[in-house]
């Protein structure tokens, strides 16, 4: 009779412990499984900034089978360009070193009819670029064309074109992953809400380089308010837990 009763104790116990086994196994997938349920989504933060400065550039080139009259075409037009410019009050003037090729050939080879043949080209090339700094850059357009359109009624016919200088990226960057941040994190809530959970802490977190993406949208189709103006874009892809 005590052996029995002896041994329906220690039958109760184990039932006992195997139910909070059982329990806490469970508990503990149930953990392991909403660990498990996360979202992942992206934050995007833009901003225009203005070019803190711009630029013309005036490119030339000669090409001929010698090359000191080369090289006396070239600081002849760099000269006479040089002295128009500053006739035009523009004195921030910088010169590129002139860039002498030679091409070691006086013969290339092409089609004709059907039939490869030779033909003469110019062994030398040589070409100078020059540029002009302006710090007005909402003119900088216009003053490009004008200087374009003079050089060509003084027959010194050249490529102008304009470039920009934006502020150093770094200085926005944290403001712009901080607001990604933020908008990535309303996404998520949004989510939550709609599959009735509740938004949990960070899994992980990819903070996305900032980058320019120029004088057009992101589908490529609006331009920009200005040649002047870029807008500088980061995206920040987030995983979240949700939780129950």
């Amino acid at each position: 009779m005590k052996k029995d009763f002896q041994g329906a104790i220690i039958g109760v116990c184990v039932a006992l412990g195997l139910i909070v086994l059982g329990t806490c196994i469970n508990k503990g997938l149930q953990s392991f499984s909403n660990k498990e349920r996360v979202v992942t989504v992206k934050g995007l933060a833009e901003k225009e900034i203005k070019a803190s400065s711009a630029s013309v550039r005036i490119y030339y080139s000669f090409s001929g089978d010698e090359p000191k009259p080369l090289v006396e075409k070239i600081n002849a037009r760099t000269a006479a360009i040089e002295a128009y410019l500053k006739s035009k009050g523009f004195n921030d003037l910088e010169i590129s070193n002139l860039n002498l090729h030679d091409s070691k050939s006086y013969y290339t080879t092409t089609w004709v009819e059907g039939k490869q043949v030779n033909v003469k080209k110019d062994r030398y090339s040589a070409s100078m670029l020059q540029t002009v700094s302006l710090n007005n850059v909402e003119d900088a357009e216009e003053i490009g064309n004008q200087i374009n359109i003079d050089l060509i009624n003084r027959n010194m016919s050249a490529d102008v074109s304009t470039g920009y200088k934006f502020p150093e990226l770094n200085s926005i960057k944290p403001a712009l992953i901080a607001e990604s941040t933020k908008n990535a994190r309303t996404a998520g809530e949004q989510f939550a809400e709609d599959s009735q959970s509740r938004l949990g802490k960070i899994k992980t977190a990819s903070q996305g380089q900032i980058s320019l993406v120029g004088r057009y949208d992101s589908e490529g189709s609006a331009p920009s308010s200005a040649p002047y103006f870029q807008k500088a874009r980061v995206v920040s892809t987030i995983v979240f837990f949700l939780e129950d």
